[in-house]
């Protein structure tokens, strides 16, 4: 679904639809009602699909008893600094100290298969993308709750859904502000520039925007007038949803001189949704954007759809064969599939470094802008193209003031359905309860863990520092 934002505001904010003013538009637009407290910390969720085939992530350097225990997923745990780094991602060398190889978390709560829509993000098992099957806020969402900012929440994609061939503009995303709610998100970098950054780039519309809002705010509030019941809630929130789209131009209009200084340059070949760009000018023009916003204050968390089975990769140099991600994940029918998934990640693990090197070089306090950032790279259904979802490889950059005790280290946590063992679940309420939300559980409970009687419930105790 392809939105035109301005005709948008005007039908909905004026009550001939919803959609504008329900929380998933306000937060792709609006700063979040509520914040907790705590020190600033960012995050980038880096999503790609396709799984993670296991075998890719050890370590080239592992020792025969360390590779035994790695191929019989055994739990065990080294230090980074002793090891060589796949080749795949050994662009990150230098950054040794700030990675973590996590194996072992189970991500069967959101299922495996093609695809896993908001349940990676959710811990939940989405099915097909209906509302109905959005049972929670994303975890995204539940961290921009913690570290508020004048976007809250941004979304970006370079997934393209079944029977298309490119999406630009405002698009239908892959998060959730609330349950049976969608969030909507950037599908090219030039709609994302211009969206994000307009208050330098753009002061007309911005000026525009701004009466426009105004007009429909007291058009609300004359509308609440002699009002009962429901029709009344209905249009208070909407009223609610405009003042905080002010409230939000307020805060960014006060960033003005920040957001000048860290205002990404974009290629013109970006014009028109970019149809002539090859995906890796996408990726990078997506992740000058995504550092642009965040070192400018506007965003601490951004979640990158990076690509989805739909992504057209024929741009890639390395797929001589013009195959498809889906193709790759059938491994069988391509001659060097896992090469291939190697060169996929090889390319999103640069746009990876690039974040980190230029977090790295921006002062922050005592320290950088990264000391207070968590990047994770994770997939979207498990380790592989059609699960399993029984565990799901990931990489984590973390900064020095990380409040999670697992830098450096390679991580190999108990396999699914035996003690100990960790689920995506686990995982997310590990990060909620690190900065400021002392949730019990979140996300859904593992059924082979219940039927098997082991505790699941709570945070990862021994990532907690």
């Amino acid at each position: 679904m392809q939105v035109n934002r301005r005709e948008l505001f005007k039908t909905t904010a004026l009550g001939t639809a919803s959609l504008a003013l329900t929380p998933s538009f306000d937060h792709l637009l609006a700063a979040p009602a509520r914040a907790q407290s705590g020190d600033l910390h960012r995050f980038v969720f880096i999503r790609k699909s396709n799984g993670n085939l296991t075998s890719q992530f050890g370590l080239p350097s592992f020792s025969s008893e360390q590779q035994k225990k790695h191929d019989e997923k055994q739990a065990f745990d080294v230090d980074l600094a002793n090891h060589e780094l796949p080749e795949w991602l050994n662009t990150l060398d230098e950054h040794k100290e700030n990675m973590t190889i996590l194996h072992g978390v189970s991500m069967s709560v959101s299922g495996g298969g093609h695809y896993s829509y908001s349940g990676c993000m959710g811990a939940y098992k989405a099915g097909r993308d209906i509302l109905s099957n959005i049972k929670r806020a994303t975890i995204d969402f539940e961290m921009a709750k913690l570290f508020p900012s004048p976007f809250g929440h941004v979304e970006m994609s370079l997934a393209v859904p079944h029977g298309r061939d490119h999406r630009t503009g405002i698009v239908s995303g892959y998060s959730a502000p609330a349950a049976k709610q969608r969030n909507y998100c950037y599908a090219d970098p030039m709609t994302a520039y211009q969206e994000l950054f307009k208050s330098v780039t753009n002061t007309d519309e911005v000026s525009s925007d701004i009466a426009l809002f105004d007009y429909l705010h007291e058009q609300e509030k004359r509308r609440l007038q002699g009002l009962d019941g429901d029709e009344r809630l209905k249009i208070s929130d909407q009223v609610d949803s405009l003042q905080s789209i002010r409230d939000r131009n307020t805060k960014v209009d006060s960033l003005g001189d920040r957001v000048k200084q860290h205002l990404p340059g974009i290629d013109p070949i970006h014009d028109g949704g970019g149809e002539d760009a090859t995906l890796p000018q996408k990726q990078a023009a997506f992740t000058d954007i995504i550092m642009g916003a965040m070192a400018s204050g506007l965003t601490n968390v951004v979640t990158y759809t990076i690509d989805d089975l739909g992504t057209d990769i024929t741009s890639l140099p390395e797929n001589k064969q013009k195959t498809s991600i889906h193709q790759i994940g059938h491994g069988g029918q391509i001659a060097g599939a896992a090469n291939m998934r190697n060169a996929i990640k090889s390319h999103h693990i640069k746009q990876v470094k690039t974040l980190v090197t230029r977090l790295k070089a921006i002062p922050e306090g005592n320290g950088t802008m990264f000391d207070n950032t968590t990047i994770i790279y994770m997939p979207e259904t498990g380790a592989g193209h059609h699960s399993p979802d029984t565990e799901a490889p990931m990489v984590i950059m973390a900064g020095k003031n990380s409040k999670l005790d697992i830098a450096g280290r390679y991580i190999r946590l108990p396999f699914h359905g035996t003690q100990g063992h960790k689920t995506l679940s686990n995982w997310y309420t590990t990060l909620l309860n690190a900065y400021g939300n002392p949730i019990d559980h979140y996300g859904d409970l593992d059924l082979t863990m219940q039927r098997n009687r082991m505790d699941q419930t709570g945070a990862i105790k021994q990532f907690l520092s």
